[in-house]
C-alpha cells in the first residue's frame, strides 16, 4: 500500500498533480505535469502554461503505485537528489 512517506522518496517529475490546499486559494485546484522540482520549488505545467508553485505552501495529491495519495509539500522541502537517497 503506498503511504504519503514513500512518495519523499520518489522522483516527482513527470508526476501529475493537483493542489488540494494551500494558504494561496488561486493555487487550490491546480493540476498538471510536474517538469522541473527544485528544493523549494515545483514547477507544473498546465495546459502549455507553467506555474512555479512553493512546497511549503502546498498539500497536493497524485496516483502512486495505483494509490490516490495527500502530500504535504512541506515533507518535500529538500533537494530532490537529497530526498531520494533519504532511508
Amino acid at each position: 500500500m503506498a503511504k504519503s512517506q514513500d512518495i519523499v522518496k520518489h522522483e516527482l517529475i513527470g508526476l501529475d498533480i493537483e493542489v488540494v490546499a494551500s494558504p494561496n486559494r488561486s493555487l487550490v485546484g491546480k493540476r498538471g505535469k510536474v517538469v522541473d522540482e527544485t528544493r523549494s520549488t515545483l514547477t507544473i505545467e498546465e495546459k502549455g502554461k507553467f506555474k512555479k508553485v512553493l512546497k511549503s505552501q502546498i498539500t497536493f495529491k497524485t496516483k502512486f503505485k495505483g494509490k490516490v495519495v495527500e502530500v504535504s509539500g512541506q515533507d518535500m522541502v529538500s533537494r530532490p537528489e537529497e530526498r531520494i537517497k533519504r532511508r
